[in-house]
């Protein structure tokens, strides 16, 4: 099935998303950074963080308390494997004059959320992630960086604009990871 999936979607969805959301994914950012330092609590938070775009992407208002979900607990073993997988890969990829690292990062970059979202295994995870974002790899590349350039425009002219808008890059950022997962894997049955 061809996907309709364009830079300009991906930007006005990633702002459309972020904006709609905007207090509850900063409240619940702030209760993720109380919870850092609360064993346990911390991990199913912190899974909770990362996979917030899954909900986000079916169009849910999401409550910042949703990070206190034990669901999210359920897949700590694969969510932990994961992320080691992907960042090993990645970091072996770069290596390779940065570039290769850069696109296998964006190549699993839906993993994550499939192994919470979908029940994926890691492995399954990282492999569909890679299939789903075959040919649009520019598309995310290039709405990343729109999102994370005003930082560096901002930092010249002041400091306090920064943290400014990185108030609103967290909302932004979920915001395009929400769309791009709900463009590329919203139509994938969850596994048993």
């Amino acid at each position: 099935m061809e996907r309709k999936f364009t830079f300009s979607d991906a930007l006005s969805n990633a702002y459309q998303i972020g904006i709609k959301n905007i207090l509850s994914l900063i409240g619940a950012l702030i209760l993720w950074v109380l919870t850092i330092w609360i064993p346990y609590i911390n991990v199913g938070t912190t899974i909770a963080m990362a996979t917030l775009p899954a909900s986000l992407s079916r169009g849910k208002m999401i409550s910042p308390t949703e990070i206190f979900n034990k669901k999210y607990l359920k897949n700590m073993g694969d969510f932990f494997l994961i992320i080691a997988l992907r960042g090993i890969g990645v970091m072996f990829a770069f290596y390779f004059l940065i570039i290769p690292g850069i696109v296998l990062s964006l190549a699993w970059s839906l993993g994550v959320l499939l192994v919470v979202d979908k029940n994926m295994n890691a492995n399954a995870a990282l492999n569909t992630s890679n299939k789903l974002t075959y040919g649009y790899k520019w598309i995310m590349f290039g709405a990343s960086i729109v999102l994370v350039l005003p930082i560096f425009i901002f930092g010249l002219i002041h400091p306090i604009l920064v943290l400014l808008y990185m108030l609103l890059y967290m909302p932004f950022n979920l915001g395009l990871k929400a769309y791009v997962y709900g463009q590329l894997a919203g139509d994938l049955q969850a596994e048993e």
